[in-house]
């Protein structure tokens, strides 16, 4: 591993001495003649130490050693004083400095204390990531809700796709929160700060496709009064989002796959090339290949776009997520409709989990509102209420055992092995839950 120094010093011979030894230590090493041209060099994170003489001209060492425990109070400082400052190197320890050292000093001094400083940074460096990424692990948790297999795994592409600058397909039916994943793409990477643009493709007349993708200059075409700038060139720097991107007209995908290629566009009348970095997150439904074997998407563009891929489950793929996500929604309806949400009972539930659920993700987010509402819960009627822990995993298990038992055709040895069962068990809990094989019998 690389270690890295900054050496701040007025004196040329000093600092030219200094970096031969040190580089011939294998060090790293970044000169500054003074403290300002030290602080504007200085990048977040710096994975070094810095190693400072105290009196210099302009902003002396003391005052940069304040500059830099305000950027950064973990960045360890090495001061370098001359035999009548040793007090104000005291002080210096006292306000922060990692250790200083005495003009005139030895190579092995300075590689003794740097050595111990550059083991310091990096445990605090390891420490601080640590904290970090499970920071980012939570808030990917609390926005990407799930407790099944495939949301934890999709979670972890997202997390390890987020801090790369790669283009992502992500493919899922409608619904199932493709754009909720991109904002996460974006939102948890290096481009956090900068936009985020999101174009349906589908909702887009042909005719005016081109202006709202690359802008126009006035008087381009009849209507185009002023200038626009267009989705492309305001994500500069951030992430454009391209929903339902198997509806892009072929004659813009050739456009598009020219800027990702080039990285730069022209606007509708103008002849002027404008540098653009963006990242872009494409969304489909059907799987791009096959629209492009079928001559209605470029194979090009398809290789431009899938760098990597994430798709995104079903809601009926992930039935165990229901009751969680259904909580979640139903909580967010109260808060917006302002009243409280009535009690889940246990055939409500099992209505949820035998739901296959075409709308997704949108449709149980309407569900949760119509149940604020107090719509649609005549279940109530012929079923007891039941909110808690126990009824909610019981209903869920009884609708795993319906499923496997329709899924198998009331064949007992294969739901035994479908659902990983004795026949003891399956037998005990099918008796429980009322449930018998002959009504599964030949179920086409």
């Amino acid at each position: 591993m690389t270690e890295h120094v900054i050496f701040v010093d007025d004196e040329a011979a000093i600092r030219e001495a200094v970096q031969q030894w040190l580089q011939l230590s294998g060090f790293e090493v970044r000169l500054c003649k003074n403290a300002e041209e030290c602080l504007k060099t200085l990048e977040r994170g710096f994975p070094g130490v810095v190693v400072s003489d105290v009196r210099m001209p302009g902003m002396d060492g003391l005052a940069l050693l304040a500059r830099l425990q305000q950027l950064d109070r973990d960045l360890p400082v090495i001061m370098v004083t001359g035999h009548g400052d040793v007090p104000m190197a005291v002080q210096a320890m006292r306000n922060g400095a990692y250790d200083f050292i005495e003009k005139p000093f030895t190579p092995e001094r300075l590689l003794d204390s740097l050595r111990r400083a550059l083991e310091k940074r990096r445990l605090v460096l390891e420490n601080r990531q640590l904290r970090e990424q499970a920071a980012l692990k939570d808030r990917v948790e609390s926005r990407l809700l799930g407790v099944s297999r495939p949301m934890e795994n999709l979670r972890r592409q997202v997390l390890a796709l987020a801090g790369t600058p790669v283009n992502v397909l992500i493919r899922g039916e409608t619904g199932s929160g493709k754009e909720l994943v991109a904002r996460c793409l974006h939102d948890f990477g290096p481009r956090a700060d900068k936009p985020f643009v999101a174009l349906n493709c589908a909702a887009i007349p042909e005719q005016l496709f081109e202006s709202e993708l690359f802008g126009h200059e006035s008087g381009a075409f009849t209507g185009a009064q002023g200038k626009r700038i267009g989705k492309l060139e305001h994500a500069n720097g951030g992430s454009l989002f391209l929903d339902e991107i198997e509806s892009m007209p072929l004659a813009q995908q050739v456009k598009l796959l020219r800027v990702l290629q080039e990285h730069q566009l022209e606007r509708l009348g103008s002849n002027q090339s404008i540098r653009v970095d963006l990242r872009v997150i494409a969304a489909t439904k059907p799987d791009l290949l096959e629209e492009a074997r079928a001559g209605r998407f470029r194979e090009d563009l398809v290789y431009r776009l899938n760098v990597a891929e994430l798709r995104l489950p079903p809601l009926r793929e992930r039935r165990e997520d229901i009751p969680l996500l259904f909580e979640h929604f139903t909580h967010l309806a109260g808060e917006k409709l302002g009243r409280e949400a009535p009690p889940l009972s246990t055939a409500e539930l099992a209505r949820l989990l035998a739901h296959d659920w075409p709308g997704n993700v949108r449709e149980l987010v309407n569900a949760a509102e119509r149940h604020v509402l107090g719509l649609d819960r005549e279940a109530e009627l012929t079923a007891p209420a039941g909110n808690g822990l126990l009824e909610r995993m019981e209903a869920y298990e009884a609708e795993c055992i319906r499923q496997a038992l329709s899924q198998c055709k009331g064949d007992i040895k294969a739901v035994m092995e479908l659902l990983g069962l004795p026949r003891r068990t399956l037998n005990e809990k099918m008796q429980r839950h009322g449930l018998s094989r002959a009504e599964f019998l030949g179920e086409d």
